[in-house]
């Protein structure tokens, strides 16, 4: 099942987005899948990781667009430059932009569209959904970070948490350090203090990065693959017709 690059504009910058559609007319539920860091930086056609999440979404019924949420730096730009000058602001705008040109396709049904995201991506998941109220379903694979600041005049993400119009489905390893179990526990705190709805999977004997295939010292298939195995069936149900 082949995919697209289709690009749009955000606020001057061009923006890339990966497009997947499953087979079939539709209309489709739609996916927003936020890439991690490892070697998406230097673009979404060189990780392997998201580019084999976003087609195996595909194939479970799912359109799915990955923004390349980096494009306001070079490709070439290290990547301790773009983490340091990273901002929540730009990238709410990326996640507004890309929900709408996923909302907007002839054969996605613009009511039923989650967001998804793994490490860094997850965060950005939370992000999306605090700041988005038509999202249906956002789930978090090991996001940390979402207590700090990142850009000028911004709140953490866990200020904002309240704000979240769906439920939330988190997988977490309890081996990680970043998120790590206490950072859980806060996140499950933000979004029962929030009133959101919200589901974590906590797994013994995984660490972060736990779905990553592509680095066989941080994979765990078992717990792997029953993560899938739940995400796939919380996005059908969160995103039914």
């Amino acid at each position: 099942m082949a995919h697209r690059v289709d690009t749009v504009d955000v606020n001057g910058s061009s923006m890339e987005i990966f497009m997947y559609t499953p087979d079939g007319d539709g209309p489709h539920p739609g996916i927003v899948l936020c890439q991690h860091i490892p070697v998406g930086h230097t673009g979404i056609e060189n990780d392997e990781f998201t580019l084999a999440s976003a087609q195996r979404y595909a194939d479970a019924g799912f359109s799915v667009a990955v923004p390349f949420i980096f494009h306001w730096w070079p490709k070439s730009e290290e990547m301790q430059v773009k983490r340091d000058e990273f901002r929540d602001d730009w990238t709410t705008l990326d996640l507004q932009a890309t929900f709408d040109h996923l909302a907007g396709q002839d054969d996605v049904d613009s009511n039923r569209i989650g967001i998804i995201g793994h490490c860094w991506g997850g965060r950005v998941s939370f992000l999306g959904a605090c700041h988005n109220p038509n999202y249906k379903a956002c789930a978090v694979f090991y996001g940390g970070r979402a207590d700090v600041v990142l850009g000028p005049g911004t709140p953490p993400v866990t200020d904002l948490m309240g704000n979240i119009n769906c439920p939330v489905f988190g997988f977490f390893g309890n081996e990680d350090a970043n998120p790590s179990p206490e950072l859980v526990d806060k996140y499950s705190k933000a979004l029962t203090d929030g009133g959101v709805e919200h589901t974590f999977h906590r797994y013994d004997g995984a660490g972060h990065a736990f779905q990553n295939f592509p680095t066989p010292e941080k994979y765990c298939e078992e717990q792997s693959e029953d993560a899938w195995g739940k995400v796939i069936t919380y996005m059908k149900e969160s995103l039914a017709a």
